[in-house]
């Protein structure tokens, strides 16, 4: 898929799933740049680049040089604070020559309060971008948009997490359609309606679900 996007000097970002060496060098190869999500599924990486950002967090990034930026979100009785560090010390990563392009380790660190509750998640990426904190908050944010948009979608209007299939590659296969039938609703203009509109509209009306697929 890298392969068929036109990628030059944009900033590809991937959840953790895709934090691979390949696909990094795929992307520098494609004239773009990377941001990663580390998560503990990846072993050493992830154990080493977390432990140099939070011992360089509780001692104030003393002798680290990086970037420090922070958001704060009001909305509905919400408080999001996120709080972005980005370093370009990666010298001392004995892996770093395996990871194509790689300049910097980056950290969010994630803070909601609800009725006097406050969560906590902090995330860590490997990125192939300059330490630039606003480029970097960018990034991730984006992302971030993109993906709880496309999973509330799929979650209320294709109730993806109430799905109980599990056999061989059928989730798989079902998450494949979902992601189809969504992206097909989401292009037809021929209804003002959203998509769950359009799905009732589909459901009613045969030519209208046949003109959806083409016939």
């Amino acid at each position: 898929m890298l392969r068929a996007l036109e990628l030059s000097e944009c900033i590809v970002t991937i959840d953790a799933m895709g934090t691979q060496k390949e696909i990094a060098r795929e992307i520098q190869e494609a004239d773009a740049d990377y941001v990663l999500a580390l998560k503990g599924n990846h072993g050493r990486v992830h154990e080493e680049v977390s432990s140099f950002l939070l011992e360089a967090k509780n001692k104030g990034f003393a002798r680290v040089p990086h970037e420090f930026l922070e958001t704060v979100e009001k909305d509905h009785g919400r408080i999001e604070t996120r709080r972005y560090w980005i370093t370009g010390e990666v010298g001392w990563f004995q892996d770093r020559g395996l990871w194509e392009g790689l300049r910097s380790f980056g950290m969010v660190e994630s803070l909601r309060e609800i009725d006097g509750v406050i969560t906590r998640e902090t995330r860590y990426f490997l990125a192939s971008i300059s330490a630039n904190a606003k480029n970097f908050a960018r990034a991730v944010r984006g992302h971030w948009a993109v993906e709880n948009s496309l999973h509330w979608s799929l979650d209320v209007c294709f109730s993806e997490d109430a799905s109980r299939i599990r056999v061989g590659y059928a989730a798989e296969n079902m998450a494949i359609l979902r992601h189809i039938a969504l992206n097909v609703l989401k292009n037809d203009s021929s209804k003002k309606r959203g998509i769950k509109g359009k799905q009732k509209n589909a459901s009613w009306d045969h030519s209208y679900l046949l003109s959806l697929i083409g016939f």
